[in-house]
């Protein structure tokens, strides 16, 4: 079984349907109903989902470093800088890390992609 992914606001369709392609389990904010969440909120609902969180907002950055000083739980948090991937490299990234990682490797950690 492969991780399961929660893309925040920020985060284009494309790359949830490229996932989706790609029989990558994917939940979007919007379709969670939570569009209108703070990262914070966000970051707590991944963790009861059990899903690692994809952004391309550098506040969620601050916000998993703030965590994990504070030795608070997170599921996990996969960062995309906007200028510096493509949606097919976000995708491509992100299957890899879905296949090759679990759920229990990515607790209270955050990955950079372009890998």
């Amino acid at each position: 079984m492969s991780l399961a992914f929660y893309l925040d606001h920020h985060v284009p369709v494309a790359i949830a349907v490229g996932l989706r392609q790609r029989q990558i389990d994917v939940l979007t904010a919007q379709e969670d109903g939570r569009a209108d969440s703070d990262d914070d909120r966000l970051l707590e609902r991944t963790l009861e989902l059990g899903r690692v969180v994809f952004t391309q907002d550098r506040d969620f950055l601050v916000l998993a470093a703030d965590w994990q000083r504070q030795h608070r739980e997170f599921a996990g948090m996969v960062y995309g800088h906007q200028l510096r991937i493509t949606i097919g490299g976000a995708v491509y990234d992100l299957a890899l890390i879905a296949t090759l990682l679990s759920l229990d490797d990515m607790r209270n950690r955050v990955e950079f992609l372009p890998l």
